[in-house]
């Protein structure tokens, strides 16, 4: 389903949490989804257990029952009387633990992490069916095996009102303690007509939840003693002393903690990243830099934006300047617009940086994309910002920026409170600790922290330095110096220093392009990427393996870390528009990523430093070095050259308005998969003189104006 416009008039606002399945929905659609429920007032949530309402592309019952197991969602089908429950602990297939059970809220501090052990599969069945029977007569709130909402300690949570009764409750449909699968044409259809269908027409499937599934807590564990992924001495009951719970329960918990009688390293990976995904909501719940809240979806109040009597009645003052083109015209992609280096609001920009980063480090996909595309617009934007109105104004973004920018524009020292609390956590400064080494992302650093429980780069060595794949050793080996800057000169005389080889493993005629931030003005870069391509098509074939064994020889890279040829071993053809590699990406060009050390090393009174068993002082480099053949080296170019939310708007630019596929490796029609030859290869005459002219060329081939790389820079 591809919603070919964005609509501002269906009005989801009455409709509960809404989660978006990701499975057969490419990137740019569901950014296309996410857009059209948010212009709709929808609840989106990123997290499925939060959700009332489940879109995706699926048109199967069990298929849908298979989708909510997968996620961890407590249900049973509706009508059934003996649900079957699927542990976060154990996959589908798995051996059935005890139904979960209904308790009071009181004074409860810590989850108790479910076991997979022998003594949990052999739980007294009548106990369970007492207990269960017992709290399905109590007038009480379910309670969340992960979290616990706000209540009273002392009081049970009153049960929700009849949706009949409730002022609260969708018009379409019933929606109390369950979730509906509905298939994406209900969304394609209500935008076409205008208004919400029936959902009952496009139901797919339909449970009722389960007591663990209704609330969320409003406590977060402290951030010294996260919650543990394995059961261990430090484990804590999750129910207090005075809950009416079984006695046998809470005396094996803590045997099976003491004794460890079964480890977690025969779970799959998925479930251990699904256990990592837990624990980290449940340490960031309510936090200011976060989406989750604690709060029930059906209660979340929107908060209102303050203007004074004038802002209300004018708008934006008529003293401010006027709007650029691209704000009258509603220009949503950023490669549709200049987004120059320096802006005159980056120290706003730089606080919403920051809680992207959060957003990235606690697993908040939808919020990392909104905060980049707000980022970028505002980034755009020629002018100082006076007030929310001028934001309003601005693509990309909403309320939620607009309350930011007037919380900052109040703040004594011009401080985001969110971005304070992003400095001062500590689980986040692991986090990135953890981040900021080579070949560690986001993923990985949460799986240090909670699964491996690493709080620093000495544990990492001293526990768990066999773990780590061979990039991760060289990130951590390296750590201080990677993090080192390199000033303009150093990235260009390394440059230098591989033109020159691999001029002498081919000809003179070899292209060299600095690309990444260098080309887009920063006074320093991170590392350095560069491009390689020679008019020649057979001179690209294996044109990187051949550059990196001439460097190695000479001194210049100290560790090869990953050489691919991709691009040579399908012929150096664009990638096909359905292929079968997994993970492909932006990129798919033959590339090499090396750490660099200078070389010769500098004298020292008068003397060679250089020698053997002498140390080279010159701090270790990283090195990116790709390979284009001439015929699609402008899209190389592009795309290595823009900043990322540029990269992304090409592409989503290329989908929507062209109807094509745009990578580093060409552009191909989306219906044939024919290859669009942006660049003039087809006739010798016409092809493109340097990498430049290519470049420019993809532009007007895809009907955009050329943006200077100094431009592109959208943060």
């Amino acid at each position: 389903m591809a919603i070919s416009s964005i609509s501002s008039k269906l009005d989801l606002s009455t409709f509960p949490n809404i989660y978006v399945l990701q499975a057969h929905v490419p990137v740019a659609e569901l950014h296309d989804i996410e857009q059209q429920l948010i212009k709709s007032g929808a609840s989106l949530t990123y997290d499925i257990r939060e959700a009332r309402l489940v879109l995706g592309y699926i048109s199967k019952p069990r298929r849908a029952k298979f989708e909510l197991q997968a996620r961890n969602v407590m249900f049973k089908p509706m009508g059934a009387s003996n649900p079957h429950v699927v542990s976060p602990t154990l996959g589908p297939g798995s051996p059935a633990l005890p139904p979960v059970k209904r308790r009071k809220l009181q004074d409860i501090e810590t989850d108790l992490t479910t076991d997979d052990s022998t003594a949990s599969e052999h739980e007294d069945s009548s106990t369970t069916a007492s207990q269960t029977k017992a709290a399905a007569e109590a007038d009480t709130e379910p309670l969340s095996q992960f979290s616990i909402s706000q209540a009273s300690t002392s009081q049970t949570i009153a049960s929700s009102p009849p949706p009949e009764q409730s002022p609260k409750s969708c018009t379409q449909g019933d929606f109390a303690n369950r979730v509906k699968v509905v298939n994406l044409q209900w969304l394609k259809d209500s935008v076409h007509l205008g208004q919400p269908q029936n959902i009952q027409n496009y139901l797919v499937y339909e449970a009722e939840l389960l007591p663990s599934q209704s609330a969320w807590r409003s406590t977060r564990p402290p951030a010294a003693e996260p919650v543990s992924l394995e059961a261990g001495p430090k484990t804590q009951s999750m129910f207090s002393p005075g809950d009416n719970i079984p006695r046998d329960i809470i005396d094996r918990a803590k045997a099976e903690a003491k004794s460890k009688s079964k480890p977690r390293s025969n779970l799959s990976r998925a479930a251990k990243r699904d256990r990592v995904s837990d624990a980290a909501k449940r340490d960031f719940l309510n936090r200011s830099f976060t989406s989750t809240t604690s709060q029930d979806p059906w209660s979340q109040r929107t908060r209102l934006l303050r203007q004074t009597t004038s802002e209300h009645e004018e708008g934006v003052s008529a003293t401010l300047p006027p709007m650029p083109d691209w704000v009258l015209q509603n220009k949503v992609y950023s490669c549709e617009r200049a987004t120059p280096l320096n802006s005159p609001n980056e120290a706003f920009i730089a606080q919403l940086k920051e809680i992207r980063t959060a957003r990235l480090l606690t697993n908040d996909e939808i919020g990392v994309r909104a905060y980049s595309t707000s980022i970028a617009s505002l980034a755009a934007y020629p002018h100082q910002i006076q007030n929310t109105g001028e934001i309003l104004a601005l693509p990309g973004c909403d309320q939620k920026i607009a309350h930011l920018f007037h919380e900052w524009q109040a703040s004594p020292d011009h401080r985001i409170q969110a971005a304070k609390d992003v400095a001062d956590d500590p689980v986040l400064k692991v986090l990135r600790l953890f981040y900021e080494i080579w070949g560690v992302g986001a993923t990985t650093a949460r799986e240090f922290y909670y699964e491996k429980r690493w709080r620093d780069l000495d544990d990492i060595v001293e526990f768990g330095w066999n773990s780590l794949s061979r990039v991760q050793q060289i990130g951590v080996k390296y750590y201080d110096e990677f993090l080192l800057k390199l000033p303009r000169a150093e990235v260009e005389t390394i440059a230098g220093v591989v033109r020159r080889h691999a001029q002498n493993v081919v000809d003179e005629r070899i292209q060299c392009v600095i690309v990444g931030g260098y080309r887009r003005g920063k006074a320093e870069s991170g590392d350095v990427d560069l491009i390689l391509s020679h008019p020649e098509q057979s001179a690209t074939a294996g044109l990187v393996d051949k550059v990196v064994r001439s460097l190695e020889q000479e001194g210049w890279i100290t560790h090869t870390l990953t050489l691919n040829l991709t691009n040579t071993k399908r012929g150096q053809e664009t990638l096909p528009f359905i292929t079968n590699t997994k993970g492909a990406g932006f990129d798919t060009l033959d590339k090499a990523l090396v750490v660099w050390q200078a070389q010769p090393f500098p004298k020292q009174g008068g003397n060679e430093m250089q020698g053997k068993g002498v140390k080279n002082p010159n701090p270790h480099r990283r090195v990116d070095i790709i390979i284009s053949p001439w015929r699609t080296v402008g899209c190389a170019v592009a795309g290595w050259t823009s900043g990322t939310t540029f990269q992304r708007d090409l592409r989503r630019y290329a989908k929507k308005v062209k109807g094509w596929k745009f990578d580093s490796s060409g552009v191909r029609e989306r219906g044939s998969g024919r290859w669009i030859d942006l660049e003039g290869w087809g006739n010798p005459r016409t092809r493109s003189k340097d990498p430049f002219e290519a470049e420019k060329r993809v532009f007007e081939g895809l009907g955009l104006q050329y943006r200077e790389p100094w431009d592109r820079c959208t943060g």
